[in-house]
């Protein structure tokens, strides 16, 4: 064996969801400051700075909203409402995430409510008769 099989792999950094959720969040809230120094006159410098960071945010979420959607990490609807629709407003992508999660957590709880029952089942009791 040489010394480059020996030698630990590095991996790339993790592109969870949970970490994209966290981006997206923090993309819609740099688009909310845009949108207030936008509106309020004589903030032009703040305007340029925030309209800079959203400008980026927007490219880099693109850029790992599509790393994630090859690696199956999100759906391809989650990955169009960032990347699409996300160019009109990123709330599209921050409240796909959230409808996503919900919609995990609904399925986790039915899940849990099944795997309860099936136990009761396969110790033969019923679950008023203990």
């Amino acid at each position: 064996m040489s010394a480059a099989d020996q030698a630990p792999k590095r991996r790339g950094p993790s592109l969870s969801e949970s970490a994209l959720k966290k981006l997206s969040f923090a993309h819609s809230t740099v688009y909310i400051c845009l949108l207030v120094v936008w509106l309020v006159p004589g903030l032009a410098i703040a305007t340029s700075i925030f309209g800079f960071v959203h400008g980026i945010g927007w490219i880099l979420m693109v850029l790992l909203i599509l790393l994630a959607l090859r690696a199956r990490v999100v759906t391809l609807r989650t990955a169009t409402a960032v990347a699409v629709l996300g160019g009109i407003a990123p709330f599209f992508g921050s409240y796909e995430f959230f409808r996503t999660g919900r919609r995990h957590d609904s399925a986790g709880k039915a899940s849990g409510e099944v795997s309860g029952e099936a136990g009761v089942a396969a110790h033969g009791t019923s679950p008023g008769g203990r």
